[in-house]
């Protein structure tokens, strides 16, 4: 449908969101505002993306990990970096819990994500303290991985709430060519931001950890103006969400409590093995090519933020490809497709070295190969998630999604720490062939997923190979 029901939006500049359903009703929309409102609050969402991206870039990624090995920490303490918001996403099912209770999306995601970005603060002093010999290389790594603990478990508090708004926001339809621009959007500002702040960190004249200092203390700003953009976005009251959803659903099914649900629910129990597998396998290798390029080739942060740059592009052109591909066919046949291309990609790995054959020409290949694969993942999962999880308590079905893949992710991340520190199983090589075995092998449970109105492989490569006009998929 094109506009969601009038009596669970309410435009931020004409009203004020329900605070109580007994005391006030919710605010009748005609079509045409909400079709304007719904607008409005896309592109303030897309707006938001792109600010918060250059905050991601700056708090996470290759330019945090690149200051951690500037600051020679341990492979384990790369791995901890990147599994500690895997773990945070265990909070995810709370936050749904807490989120499900309020009265507003907007207001309670402000309330987590304003915090949980200024508390990088912290982190500008530490550098700051540093660079004036206050602070050793040791004490500054533990004061980051703290302040990665804190702020990525308070965030994970929202993260379930934010994508229910969504959810909620973009038409079914309209799902994979919105999501397709936006993370198109950020993916663009992820091509132009990394390589110029990758650049103006190994150029300060004060050495790379001040110069990181200096970014991070942009990107909170960048982080704070995002969450501007989201007073321009339609707010939804969960209470008169679940008042909407209750006039369709059963009256036993109504007080049953969402731990029950979860296990009846055959279809979603599927999606979240086949997720918990993914993100075990994937995160056995991910957080460590970056690692084998600062550290194993020693290539400068130039060079991989280039790289980055490189699959950020990629990304974003085939985000708008894959996007009006999964509104055809549906999701999971694209998951499966995609899902065997990323599963080889630790292979491709293999062959790269520091020689001219791979910095000009296998290196470059290989993330724009990447980036265009996962654009692929990063839209189908998302959008299979919503698709298959039920309207009635959405966000605590996300949350539970959410904890899977963050403990299973984390669990990968750990072992794939630990198992490079063993030269005599492949080191880091080693690491990339088995998760590309693992990965493959996660992709089985997907294959018995239920989606609605997704078609079949074949009608998937008649869309990427056409031969003959393919129907669009039925829209309800």
């Amino acid at each position: 449908m094109d506009v969601l029901p009038a009596d669970v939006i309410s435009p931020k500049n004409s009203a004020i969101v329900s605070r109580s359903i007994s005391t006030t009703p919710p605010v009748a929309l005609s079509p045409a505002t909400s079709k304007a409102a719904i607008r409005t609050s896309l592109r303030a969402s897309t707006a938001d993306g792109v600010f918060a991206t250059i905050f991601s870039n700056i708090a996470g990624g290759v330019l945090l990990s690149n200051f951690l090995v500037e600051l020679h920490a341990t492979p384990v303490e790369i791995g901890m970096l990147a599994s500690i918001p895997m773990l945070a996403n265990l909070l995810q099912p709370i936050g749904a819990y807490f989120s499900e209770r309020s009265t507003s999306r907007h207001y309670y995601c402000l309330w987590i994500y304003g915090p949980s970005r200024l508390l990088w603060l912290i982190l500008v002093g530490a550098i700051a303290l540093f660079s004036w010999g206050k602070v050793d290389t040791h004490q500054l790594v533990n004061w980051t991985l703290a302040i990665v603990f804190v702020t990525h478990f308070l965030g994970a508090f929202g993260s379930a709430a934010w994508l229910s708004w969504l959810a909620v926001l973009v038409p079914r339809r309209l799902r994979g060519r919105y999501f397709g621009f936006r993370n198109s959007a950020a993916s663009l500002t992820n091509l132009l931001s990394v390589p110029i702040l990758g650049w103006l960190v190994s150029a300060w004249r004060g050495g790379s950890i001040a110069g990181y200092g200096i970014i991070l203390l942009f990107g909170i700003v960048a982080g704070i103006v995002s969450l501007s953009f989201q007073f321009f976005m339609v707010d939804v009251n969960p209470q008169v969400q679940h008042q909407v959803s209750a006039q369709s659903e059963p009256a036993e099914t109504l007080n049953s409590p969402v731990w029950f649900d979860v296990v009846k629910d055959a279809n979603f129990l599927r999606f979240l093995l086949y997720i918990s597998v993914w993100m075990f396998a994937v995160n056995l290798s991910a957080p460590f090519f970056n690692l084998y390029l600062l550290d194993n080739l020693s290539l400068n942060i130039r060079w991989v933020t280039l790289y980055n740059s490189l699959a950020a592009g990629a990304n974003m052109i085939m985000l708008v490809v894959w996007g009006r591909i999964a509104d055809r066919v549906g999701n999971r046949p694209l998951l499966l497709l995609s899902g065997i291309l990323v599963a080889i990609t630790p292979l491709l790995w293999l062959g790269t070295s520091t020689n001219a054959w791979s910095l000009w020409l296998w290196l470059p290949a290989l993330h724009l190969f990447t980036g265009g694969t996962w654009a692929a993942i990063d839209l189908c999962s998302n959008n299979l998630q919503i698709g298959v999880a039920p309207t009635r308590n959405q966000a605590s079905f996300f949350a539970i999604a959410a904890a899977v893949a963050g403990v299973s992710g984390a669990i990968g991340t750990t072992t794939g720490g630990l198992l490079t520190q063993f030269a005599n199983y492949g080191g880091l090589p080693g690491l990339f062939a088995l998760s590309s075995v693992v990965r493959l092998v996660a992709l089985l449970p997907l294959i018995f997923v239920h989606e609605r109105h997704g078609q079949s492989l074949n009608q998937v490569m008649q869309v990427l190979f056409p031969g003959k006009k393919l129907e669009r998929v039925n829209e309800d």
